[in-house]
């Protein structure tokens, strides 16, 4: 994580120049400031971890300053220096917001004790919300399944997980792409900050503009005072922008500033403000496609796709159909206090057969429905209700002969773990066969293998 930010306000530059020496030399990032109005400027713009303030500066005093600096953050807490202290004076600071008020001239080791102890009961409590929105939640795993395919994209995310570098999530709606990025966040360095997520596709350019940005009192009709963005809320933590392939091409430039300065501005503001994010952005696009054709700028594209996980459809991993299904009707049946609900064999049968273009969501949903309409037991193929019928044409009833035929082929193999004998046995042809296939098709069977056969 990054090394804790202390903004010091003082008029008195050897009061700045000694405390600043001292705890940079002990770890800490150190911004100063000399009056209110350049402290409530630093304030905002670099938004600190703690901010101490001297009492007495040359515009107003520090009880002047905390409630405008409760206004721009509250949860940053404020340490307060006096020369002149007394029993009035503190109640007053702490009525004012400061959590801790201190007399002059302060010893540099006790202030940073009490720094640390102001950081770390902050970040308890960043970690204590984090901890209660994960269990308010139910915990989904994003590689439930055997099939080769889940495995692999398990062993690529845990490679990621630690890295604080932009990751580009890929895959068709309802693959569990958001699932996903959150498990990247939950289990990496910024799990104790918050996990904030924008779907960009749901939003209008102007609506995206001040979700993500925020905006000034007045930046346009309708905006009667200050808003934070998600930016900002997302501090220290992981911003996940889903469907980014949708966001207009308008405010692309912007997001690209953020991710190489670390800087953004709110809309009908004149400042740059500072931002420590992690982006993890998802698509179910082809942005290099996108790229070519000018509907995504192709420098944002080459910054969030550093790293790329690409989570495949349902039809792709057909094996994990049915443990997929467990998993949720166990789920299920507890949370409505039934037990486990289970599936008869025409059920599970219709579930392996059905294309599934919804992907895991529409399997969740369908099987919800199931739970919600039967009269108990295990659910029959009668319980299920699709969007269209397994027996019914689908999608793949538009493709060549060629695309159905390497279709076949992969999900064989995938089946059989790579192994061309064995998939070779079950297509009906020769060993041989299969090879100039796989040649003459560009499938390349090591994709498909846990281990070579």
């Amino acid at each position: 994580m990054t090394r804790t930010r202390i903004l010091l306000v003082d008029d008195e530059p050897g009061v700045r120049l000694g405390m600043r020496g001292y705890l940079t030399a002990h770890g800490f990032d150190v911004d100063e400031a000399q009056s209110l109005a350049e402290a409530q400027e630093v304030f905002r713009t670099h938004r600190p971890d703690v901010a101490v303030v001297d009492y007495r500066l040359t515009d107003g005093t520090a009880l002047e300053l905390l409630p405008r600096l409760k206004e721009i953050d509250a949860a940053v807490p404020l340490v307060v220096l006096t020369g002149h202290g007394s029993i009035e004076l503190a109640v007053q600071a702490v009525k004012e917001g400061a959590e801790q008020f201190l007399t002059k001239p302060v010893e540099l080791a006790v202030l940073k004790v009490v720094l640390e102890r102001l950081v770390a009961q902050r970040r308890e409590r960043q970690r204590l919300r984090a901890d209660l929105s994960r269990t308010a939640r139910a915990s989904v795993d994003p590689f439930l399944g055997q099939s080769v395919a889940i495995q692999n994209l398990r062993a690529e995310a845990e490679r990621m997980q630690h890295s604080d570098s932009p990751v580009l999530v890929t895959g068709e709606t309802g693959s569990g792409k958001s699932v996903l990025a959150r498990w990247l966040h939950e289990g990496g360095p910024r799990a104790d900050a918050p996990f904030v997520d924008l779907n960009c596709a749901a939003l209008s350019r102007d609506l995206l503009d001040s979700e993500l940005f925020g905006h000034e009192k007045g930046a346009f009709t309708g905006a009667v005072a200050n808003k934070q963005g998600l930016l900002e809320v997302a501090d220290r933590g992981t911003l996940f922008l889903d469907e980014i392939g949708d966001m207009d091409l308008t405010v692309q430039p912007k997001l690209l500033k953020v991710l190489e300065e670390k800087r953004f501005r709110r809309l009908g503001d004149v400042r740059d403000r500072r931002v420590d994010v992690r982006l993890i952005a998802a698509t179910h696009q082809d942005l290099g496609t996108a790229t070519r054709e000018k509907r995504f700028r192709s420098d944002l594209y080459f910054r969030v796709s550093t790293l790329i996980l690409h989570v495949p459809a349902l039809r792709e991993r057909p094996e994990d159909i049915s443990v997929l299904a467990r998993s949720f009707l166990a789920e299920m049946g507890t949370a409505r206090g039934r037990g486990g609900v289970g599936l008869q064999p025409d059920a599970e049968t219709a579930l392996m057969r059905y294309a599934w273009p919804g992907n895991i969501r529409e399997l969740r949903n369908v099987l919800e429905r199931a739970v919600l309409l039967s009269g108990g037991g295990a659910l029959s193929r009668g319980d299920l209700r699709f969007e269209s019928s397994p027996d019914e044409p689908t999608a793949e009833d538009d493709l060549t002969l060629e695309e159905l035929e390497r279709r076949h082929i992969e999900r064989v193999l995938r089946r059989e773990n790579g192994h061309v004998e064995r998939a070779a046995v079950r297509l009906g042809i020769p060993r041989s066969s299969l090879y100039e296939r796989l040649k003459r098709l560009g499938i390349n069977r090591s994709g498909f293998q846990k281990s070579d056969p």
